[in-house]
This record gives C-alpha cells, sequence and structure tokens, in this order.
C-alpha cells in the first residue's frame, strides 16, 4: 500500500506499507523469520493499513486535499465513511455493481398483509441499484479536463447525486438483508474512447460542476505513474530478500531516490523561461540518466572553474528535452 502526495504534475510518494496476507499472518513462525514487527502481525485489510497511514501523515501535519483511490478501496464502505469522519474529501473509484439509492431515497413504516408484530424499523420506499443501472439514463456530456502530449484529454461523463447503500444492514421485504442508505455523495461515469466505462463516488459538495468532477477523479494518473517509475527506473520491485525490515529500507532508499530526481527535474524546469503555460520538463529517466553519466565520467583536468562551466554544458545536453 502506497501514499503519494502529488501537485499538478509533481508526485512525491511519502509512505509505503507491505500487507501481509492471511497466509501470512496465522503462520507465527514465519512472521518471526522475517522479523515482522509485532504491531504488524494482526490481520489489517488495504483499507484498515491506507487510513492508518493517512492518519500517520496528518499527525506529521502534511497537508492535502483530496483523497484518491483505486476501486480496491472504494469498495470499501468503513474506508469511505473513515475519511468522512475524519473530515476530508475524497474521490474513489468503484465497481459498476456497487448499490446506490436515489437521492430523494425515504425510509417509512413497512405495510404487510399478514397480521403479526408490528415492525421496528424503517426501511427504503425503494430498492438499491447497481451503479451502472442507476447512470444508464444520465445524460452523459463530453468533457475535457487537462492537456496532454497530444492534445486535451477527453472523455464522456455523467454525474449523478445518490445516497451510497452502506447504512446498517436491515431485513427488508423479501429481498433478505440490506444495506440501508448512507450518505449523500457524487456517482460519477466515464465512458473512454474504447467503450470502456469505469464508475466513482465522490464526496465533494453538490453544487461542484462536471468538469470539476472529472478532473479531480482524473488527477490519480500522475500518483499511478509515479509508482511506474519507482518500478521501472529505480528498482522498487527488485527486492528479492525475505525481512521486513529490509524490504522497508529498500523501499526507503527508492522513495528518497525519487525525491531527489523530482528536485533536479523542476530546478532544471525553473531555469527555462515561460512563454506559455508550463516550462517543458525533462522526463524522470532522462534526468536518471544524466546523473549518472555525470557520475561515472572521468574528472576533467581543467580548471575547477572551466568544469564547472563543462559540467553545466554536459548537463543540459542530456536532459533537454527535444
Amino acid at each position: 500500500m502506497s501514499l503519494t502526495l502529488a501537485r499538478g504534475e509533481v508526485p512525491v510518494m511519502v509512505a509505503l506499507r507491505l500487507f501481509l496476507p492471511d497466509s501470512w499472518t496465522s503462520d507465527v513462525s514465519r512472521l518471526k523469520r522475517a522479523r515482522v514487527p509485532v504491531e504488524h502481525r494482526t490481520p489489517r485489510s488495504k483499507p484498515e493499513i491506507a487510513l492508518a497511514e493517512i492518519d500517520r501523515a496528518m499527525a506529521a501535519n502534511v497537508r492535502f486535499g483530496c483523497v484518491l483511490a483505486d476501486a480496491g478501496y472504494g469498495l470499501s464502505a468503513p474506508f469511505r465513511q473513515g475519511l468522512t469522519e475524519r473530515g476530508l474529501a475524497w474521490a474513489v473509484g468503484i465497481p459498476r455493481h456497487l448499490k446506490v439509492y436515489p437521492v430523494d431515497v425515504k425510509l417509512i413504516w413497512p405495510i404487510t398483509k399478514v397480521r403479526g408484530k408490528p415492525r421496528k424499523h424503517h426501511v427504503p420506499d425503494i430498492l438499491s441499484i447497481a451503479a451502472e443501472q442507476m447512470l444508464a439514463s444520465a445524460k452523459w456530456k463530453t468533457v475535457s479536463w487537462r492537456s496532454g502530449t497530444k492534445g486535451r484529454l477527453k472523455a464522456q461523463f455523467a454525474a449523478l447525486r445518490v445516497r451510497t447503500a452502506d447504512g446498517p444492514p436491515q431485513r427488508i421485504w423479501d429481498k433478505g438483508q440490506q444495506h440501508l442508505p448512507g450518505d449523500e455523495a457524487w456517482l460519477i461515469g466515464e465512458q473512454r474512447a474504447s467503450g470502456e466505462k469505469k464508475y466513482y463516488l465522490a464526496n465533494l459538495p453538490a453544487e461542484t460542476d462536471l468538469r470539476t468532477l472529472a478532473a479531480t477523479i482524473k488527477a490519480r494518473w500522475i500518483c499511478e505513474q509515479a509508482h511506474q517509475q519507482l518500478k521501472e527506473e529505480l528498482g522498487l520491485d527488485h527486492f528479492e530478500g525475505r525481512s521486513w525490515q529490509g524490504l522497508h529500507r529498500h523501499a526507503l532508499m527508492t522513495m528518497i531516490a525519487y525525491a531527489f530526481l523530482q528536485h533536479r527535474r523542476l530546478a532544471y524546469a525553473g531555469r527555462k523561461k515561460r512563454i506559455n503555460g508550463p516550462p517543458p520538463q525533462p522526463t524522470m529517466p532522462a534526468v536518471r540518466h544524466a546523473i549518472v553519466d555525470l557520475i561515472l565520467r572521468p574528472p576533467s583536468q581543467q580548471c575547477p572553474y572551466c568544469r564547472k562551466q563543462l559540467l553545466e554544458k554536459q548537463w543540459r545536453k542530456h536532459i533537454l528535452p527535444k
């Protein structure tokens, strides 16, 4: 489980915690051999670990605007409720079959045709339906949320105010146990050019416009790109040990290296003259290769001033975008 801070197109990973499946937490001898700390040997789900890492970041006075997560976390009602209880804004992916209620759902006393004890609990006046079905008749609009390397990025979006079906469980008529309506939220659908559809929930204010909703849920791409670069460029997934401490030390070193490369990348971009929009930025691999090249190159015999000037030319030659 990783926690990444991002602003605009600048991500920095701040936490990474290993998830242990039941096959590990149920094997005490295996945990001891791997030197897993006692406080981390109890079974915890990924959403629980994520909330714990968010609490650690908040305790360290880390400031952030909106929590974004994929459907693996958005599926968890306790995760969404935990974010709300902490007073955080969130926008998370969900599977298409996740149940929701219309925003105007009401709780009524059930009407029965048979004699018996009166009911003690209210039931909703309409049953919950899948997110996919809720947006089937919605009005979809083409929305562009940012500029990419090949022009404006756009897709079809639709959004409705709904109530999540994650309230207390209650027997509803002959449908068995069903969850009662929960908090009000945005249900957002995205239809890509390939025809694929994705669904999201967000607790952003009711007056939020569709473009802002689209830009918010699509902002997670930079965090995914950061995680991919950590693996491909810095070897995050190259660790082959079997110790808890070794893995987390390896992860910490890759995170520090990534933060350093981001610093160099932004320092170079800040020297470029801005004409229209942000300055061009060298890619992360280009920065890494330039640093390695400068480290491995034999020292020059020139004077310190000339050598400094030469290295500056070499640096610009290697990381200047083409």
